[in-house]
């Protein structure tokens, strides 16, 4: 690869390294940013943002069917009300006919009462097992976290293990992970499989994400997204376009 694509990754991790320094008194362990309380924070906050633009949310609200008009999504049906719009977005979940099958992903949570061994007693971490390591055609994925983001009690920790299945026996893929916590209290293993859509949205105006990935960094959540609002808006998402006060505000 060309060396300006190491380069911009470096400065990449560099500048996230430093982002919260200032409050965090000069001193950051991370790049990383996790929301305290897990992820569904995050669209909590999307909630109160929208709402200040003039966004509506319908929560505990069932999706019966999309609606359309000449081939064209127009509206969403639920418990005999309908929701008028220009377009829908949406999960491959709600347009089982408009996605095909990519293929299957594996994850397995645990529950520990030790931080994962070799780690410096972090309470946090993501690793990632090379795929040639264990003889694999793609890589497997690691999360941690604990009662530092308030997701688990004192004394708990969470590890997540997740990759792409490529036999018929999942649990043993992800044994590769698992066997890096050491002792165990509890594993959760789920199989689920993964689409993405036929087509980019722009005839029938149902403009649908792919499934998520055994990723544990949001990369390619990112890229769909960026890819989802090209074919929304027909341009690209620019966000240094945004004047520094609103940025500094979100």
């Amino acid at each position: 690869m060309p060396a300006v694509e190491t380069f911009k990754r470096l400065n990449l991790y560099a500048t996230s390294l430093m982002r919260f320094a200032d409050q965090m008194g000069g001193q950051t362990k991370s790049p990383f940013i996790y929301p305290l309380y897990g992820l569904g924070e995050l669209p909590q906050a999307f909630a109160r943002l929208s709402a200040i633009y003039g966004g509506t949310y319908m929560l505990r609200k069932p999706v019966d069917e999309i609606v359309y008009e000449e081939g064209k999504a127009v509206g969403v049906k639920s418990e005999g009300e309908v929701a008028k719009c220009k377009f829908v977005v949406g999960d491959p979940s709600y347009f089982p006919t408009k996605v095909r099958k990519t293929g299957q992903v594996a994850r397995a949570i645990c529950i520990m009462s030790h931080p994962v061994p070799s780690t410096l007693d972090s309470g946090s971490c993501q690793i990632i097992i090379p795929q040639k390591q264990v003889g694999r055609k793609s890589d497997i994925y690691i999360s941690v976290l604990s009662s530092q983001h308030n997701v688990a009690p004192q004394g708990k920790w969470l590890g997540i293990v997740s990759c792409a299945v490529e036999t018929a026996n999942p649990r043993a893929e992800l044994d590769h992970g698992i066997k890096l916590f050491g002792a165990v209290d509890q594993v959760f293993i789920n199989v689920l499989d993964t689409f993405e859509p036929n087509s980019d949205g722009r005839e029938d105006q149902c403009f649908i994400s792919s499934s998520y990935d055994a990723t544990s960094h949001f990369e390619t959540t990112v890229l769909d997204v960026l890819d989802m609002w090209k074919r929304i808006t027909g341009k690209a998402l620019d966000l240094s376009a945004r004047p520094a006060a609103q940025a500094d505000e979100e």
